[in-house]
C-alpha cells in the first residue's frame, strides 16, 4: 500500500492542472486515470494518422495537428487564468473563423438559406494543434511515475488513523483508495489500493457520485446534489468532415450553419489554423435514437447535410469522425443520455460536516462557480481545492 498526502482521480484538464499546482508547492501526489490516456473529454482526431490520441500515444511531434472532438474554444477576455496559463505554457493560438454568412435550414421542403453571419463576441480562441495540446503540455511539466493511467477507482473508504509521514509519527485521518486496473491494461481486474490524506475529484460529480462507493456514505443531500448535477458534454455527440482545404470560404461562407432538420443542428468551422479544411457539427438527435442508427448510417445522414449547406464538394471529406459522448463510460451515466447536458450551476464542493469533512475535494470542471463545464473552469475548480487544501498538507 502506498501512503501519500493527495491522491487525484482523474487526468483530464482540471486533475492535471491540480497536480501542476501541488509540484509547484513541492506536495507528493498520485493521479489515477480510469482512461489509458489522460485528456479527460479533452481529445482529438490527428489530421495525419486519423486516430483519435494525445501525444502520449502517438509519436512526440508536436507538428501534427488535430481537430476537437471534445471542447474546442477560449475566450480570453474573460477567461484570463485560462488566458495566462496557456501563455506561460507557449501555446498558439488562433481565431475561430467566422468571416462571411452562415447557412440556416428551417423546413425539409425548402432549400437552406444564405444569411449574414455574425461574430463572437468577445473572440472565440483556438489552439494550434487542438484543445490536447493544452494537456499534452501540462503533462510534459509533471512527473509521470505520479500519473498511472488503467486505473478505475471503485472504493474510498475513510478508516483509522494515518501513523507514519517521514519517521515521526502524525495522528490523522487517512481514506484508502480501491482502484482496479482497466480492460486495456496488461494486469486487467488487478485491485490496488492506496492511502492517502485527502483525495481531490478530478471528474463529474455525476460521475463521482454513480460510480465510486464511499465508506462511509456521503452526506445524502451532498450525494443526491451530486448526482442531479449535469455532466457537460454527456449526452451530446460531435460530427467532424475534413477536407483537402476549407473550400466554402472561396465563395464567401464562414462555414456557420443553423438546422431545424438535422441529424446536426449547430455547426461551425473545424479548419486547422493552416492546411486541412474541417467542418463540425452536434448532433441535435437523442443519445438513445443515435444508438439505434449505425455509425455508417449517421456518416451518410451528415454528409447528405453538408451537401445541402455547402455543396457537392462537401459530401467528398477526406476523413470523417463521430465522437459520441454519451457512449463514453468514464464521461456519462445512464442519467446523462436524457439530460440536457448544459453548463450548470456549481454544486457544493466537499462535505461540511461528518467524517468525509476537510479529506475530499471535487476539483473537475462542473465545480467551478465561474465557468461551470468549460475549460476554463477546470483551471478555476483546481485552482480552488488546492488552495483550500488543509495547512497541515500545504505545510508538508
Amino acid at each position: 500500500m502506498q501512503d501519500i498526502p493527495i491522491a487525484i482521480i482523474g487526468g483530464g484538464l482540471s486533475g492535471l492542472y491540480a497536480a501542476f499546482l501541488l509540484e509547484q508547492k513541492g506536495i507528493d501526489y498520485i493521479l489515477l486515470e480510469a482512461r489509458d490516456r489522460v485528456g479527460g473529454r479533452i481529445t482529438v482526431a490527428k489530421s495525419s494518422a486519423g486516430q483519435n490520441a494525445s501525444s502520449q500515444s502517438i509519436d512526440d511531434d508536436r507538428s501534427n495537428d488535430g481537430f476537437d472532438l471534445g471542447p474546442s474554444w477560449f475566450w480570453p477576455e474573460y477567461q484570463p487564468q485560462l488566458s495566462n496559463l496557456i501563455d506561460a505554457l507557449d501555446l498558439p493560438r488562433f481565431a475561430q473563423f467566422e468571416e462571411g454568412d452562415m447557412m440556416v435550414e428551417r423546413t425539409a421542403n425548402q432549400p437552406p438559406m444564405r444569411t449574414q453571419g455574425y461574430q463572437s463576441s468577445p473572440l472565440s480562441m483556438r489552439l494550434v494543434g487542438g484543445m490536447v495540446s493544452l494537456t499534452d503540455a501540462l503533462y510534459a511539466r509533471l512527473d509521470a511515475k505520479r500519473i498511472v493511467t488503467g486505473q478505475i477507482v471503485r472504493r474510498l473508504t475513510k478508516t483509522g488513523q494515518h501513523v507514519e509521514t517521514g519517521k515521526h509519527v502524525e495522528t490523522g485521518k487517512y481514506i484508502e483508495i480501491e482502484s482496479e486496473c482497466g480492460s486495456d491494461h496488461i494486469n486487467a481486474g488487478q485491485t490496488i489500493t492506496y492511502r492517502a490524506q485527502h483525495v481531490l475529484l478530478a471528474l463529474p460529480p455525476r460521475l463521482a457520485a454513480s460510480n465510486i462507493v464511499f465508506e462511509p456514505a456521503l452526506p445524502q443531500d451532498l450525494a443526491i446534489e451530486w448526482q442531479e448535477t449535469d455532466t457537460w458534454m454527456a449526452p451530446h455527440a460531435k460530427y467532424v468532415a475534413v477536407y483537402d482545404t476549407p473550400f466554402w470560404r472561396d465563395s464567401g461562407l464562414s462555414g456557420a450553419a443553423r438546422s431545424m432538420i438535422g441529424p446536426l443542428t449547430e455547426i461551425h468551422d473545424a479548419s486547422l489554423a493552416t492546411g486541412e479544411g474541417a467542418i463540425f457539427g452536434f448532433f441535435g438527435v437523442p443519445a438513445h435514437i443515435r444508438q439505434s442508427v449505425s455509425e455508417m448510417d449517421l456518416k451518410a445522414h451528415c454528409r447528405a447535410q453538408m451537401v445541402r449547406l455547402f455543396g457537392e464538394q462537401a459530401g467528398k471529406p477526406t476523413a470523417e469522425y463521430i465522437k459520441d459522448w454519451s457512449q463514453d463510460a468514464f464521461t456519462a451515466t445512464t442519467a446523462d443520455a436524457s439530460g440536457s447536458g448544459q453548463h450548470t450551476v456549481a454544486p457544493t464542493d466537499k462535505p461540511k460536516t461528518g467524517l468525509w469533512q476537510d479529506s475530499l475535494t471535487g476539483s473537475a470542471s462542473e465545480w467551478s462557480e465561474a465557468f461551470p463545464g468549460y475549460i476554463a473552469g477546470a483551471i478555476d475548480a483546481a485552482n480552488k481545492a488546492v488552495q483550500g487544501l488543509p495547512a497541515t498538507i500545504l505545510r508538508q
